[in-house]
């Protein structure tokens, strides 16, 4: 019976599985190749980037990661401010697996919590493109509009607060504000 009972709870993780499988980055602040190389170099010293497809004139890069890898969404960011430059946009390509999902509420997914905002309640199933609206992720202007959108503190710090705990997430959590 105990074999049976952790089968079931094994099935029931895997689906609530979510993968982040690649990232469109927008870098600001570039004004030739070099600045486009420093930052490629810095985010290839990432252990978990696969691949990394520059595209100069607009300063996005495509990255993808390797299969199961565990995204920091933070690191990347950190890793293209250490390059000298900023993060002007971030959006994800997240598989999903039956997801339910309502605007201005948490989601736990694979480790990682978000927090959507400005979505139709549904059911996420399959990849999805969703765009992180946290502070340092998109412009200070666009920022304080999203502020709009939520109430809850958890917003402007990033971390989980004490509201969220209803939730069953744990203050001081990460919490990655997004929408579709």
């Amino acid at each position: 019976m105990k074999n049976f009972l952790l089968a079931v709870a094994i099935l029931v993780s895997v689906n609530s599985f979510a993968q982040v499988t690649n990232v469109s980055l927008q870098a600001s602040g570039l004004t030739c190749s070099m600045c486009s190389n420093s930052i490629n170099k810095a985010l290839r010293s990432i252990d978990y980037v696969a691949d990394i497809k520059a595209d100069i004139k607009n300063s996005i890069f495509l990255i993808s990661f390797k299969p199961d890898a565990k995204v920091d969404f933070d690191l990347l960011k950190k890793k293209v401010e250490d390059a000298g430059f900023h993060v002007a946009k971030l959006s994800a390509n997240v598989r999903f697996n039956n997801q339910q999902v309502a605007t201005d509420s948490h989601v736990k997914v694979d480790g990682m919590i978000f927090h959507f905002l400005r979505i139709k309640d549904q059911t996420l199933q399959g990849e999805t493109t969703i765009q992180v609206l946290d502070k340092g992720f998109v412009s200070s202007k666009e920022f304080k509009k999203n502020e709009g959108f939520t109430k809850m503190a958890c917003y402007k710090t990033g971390v989980a607060g004490s509201c969220c705990s209803k939730e069953g997430i744990n203050p001081g959590s990460r919490i990655f504000h997004v929408t579709i």
